[in-house]
């Protein structure tokens, strides 16, 4: 068996078209089938509210996708499930495109990896936290990362598809009152009850905090665990994640 060698890629895009969320839905394609190798990538995709599927079937959708355009966040449809999540430019998406002839039977190995990867990356920051949704928190989840049981600071969720799966998510670095800004009145519209409060930031704990500091921690705690490559996004991809950019705009 070949050794496992994870690509990284730190390509990044507007997500007001749908084109990152694209990105993400081309390389979980051609992974699958593949065309391309297991392919881990971060960027900071502008400032979005990513929706679930969860979110589009509830009555307040519309008005809650408005209230996202005008408070600046561009409406966006997320590949994994879950609810309502924010992007912005203190933000880092992360998305882990994993073959697998059976991605059914991986799911909690893969949510478990992700959330070690991002314990890992944060310590070495000096950023110590917990896996595990804590209550009232927004986009609630069993793999959330949160700092001493009282602030979310990372989300992840997961896709499946024939023969791969994606593993992604949000990392907010800084900007927590942003996403509280825009979450109340989108989750109000949603009718989803939530406490505010949980919303965080890993700059709330160490101040000023660059973010390039915590992608370059990321990539060193991945590179830890298995050979990594940098790697850049082909034509292929590219041209595939503009064809499915619109599937993922309201």
């Amino acid at each position: 068996m070949p050794e496992r060698t994870v690509a990284v890629v730190r390509q990044g895009y507007d997500d007001a078209n749908g084109l990152d969320t694209g990105v993400s839905h081309a390389l979980l394609r051609r992974v699958a089938e593949g065309a391309l190798p297991e392919t881990f990538r971060i960027s900071t995709p502008g400032r979005s509210v990513a929706f679930g599927k969860q979110d589009l079937i509830a009555p307040g959708f519309d008005r809650a996708a408005e209230l996202a355009r005008q408070h600046g966040f561009a409406p966006v449809i997320r590949l994994p499930g879950g609810r309502a999540a924010v992007f912005h430019e203190r933000t880092i998406a992360f998305s882990w495109s994993v073959p697998d002839p059976d991605p059914v039977r991986g799911i909690r190995r893969r949510f478990t990896e992700t959330a070690v990867l991002l314990t890992e990356a944060l310590a070495s920051i000096g950023i110590e936290t917990s896996v595990g949704e804590i209550p009232g928190e927004y986009c609630p989840g069993e793999f959330s990362l949160n700092h001493a049981g009282t602030i979310k600071l990372a989300g992840i969720g997961q896709r499946l598809a024939k023969g791969a799966a994606h593993v992604g998510g949000v990392l907010v670095v800084g900007g927590a009152g942003r996403i509280r800004d825009v979450l109340v009145p989108v989750y109000d519209a949603l009718e989803i009850d939530w406490d505010p409060s949980t919303v965080g930031a890993l700059d709330d704990v160490i101040p000023m905090l660059d973010i390039s500091t915590v992608a370059d921690a990321l990539v060193v705690a991945l590179s830890a665990s298995v050979p990594t490559l940098e790697s850049a996004l082909d034509r292929e991809t590219l041209d595939l994640a503009r064809v499915l950019a619109p599937s993922h705009t309201p």
